[in-house]
């Protein structure tokens, strides 16, 4: 996927509570602006996951997770689309680096990206932020 957009944070959490919330379907809706509500056979999310998520105007898109690299990066295609790459770097025992990467069709998304990664910082922190 050609990546031409890219947000990103430095979260000062460990990367596996990072890892934990961008993989758990049930945080989805607590860091992301556009999903209100996931249908999943697994709470957490893997290679080759499939399900539905419920976009903020209420509209059900089925997704795929079709790129997998435990415990550092996944990506999806939503209604078939490829979507929004999440990645995670450990930089040290405490902090994270986290990318959120869109194709180029997707740049209008790339402000919802650094909201849900202000709202990941908050929930991996405890932080008000």
């Amino acid at each position: 996927m050609p990546e031409i957009g890219r947000t990103t944070r430095l979260i000062h959490a460990p990367a596996n509570v990072v890892w934990h919330l961008l993989t758990d379907t049930n945080q989805w809706p607590r860091w992301g602006p556009s999903v209100r509500a996931v249908d999943c056979p697994t709470q957490f999310i893997g290679a080759d996951t499939r399900g539905r998520v419920q976009t903020a105007l209420g509209l059900w898109l089925p997704f795929q997770i079709v790129h997998w690299e435990e415990g550092r990066a996944w990506s999806w295609k939503v209604a078939g689309i490829r979507a929004t790459g999440h990645r995670v770097y450990s930089l040290n025992p405490d902090a994270c680096q986290v990318t959120f990467d869109v194709p180029s069709w997707a740049l209008p998304y790339l402000p919802v990206c650094a909201t849900a990664l202000r709202r990941l910082d908050r929930l991996a922190t405890g932080s008000p932020r």
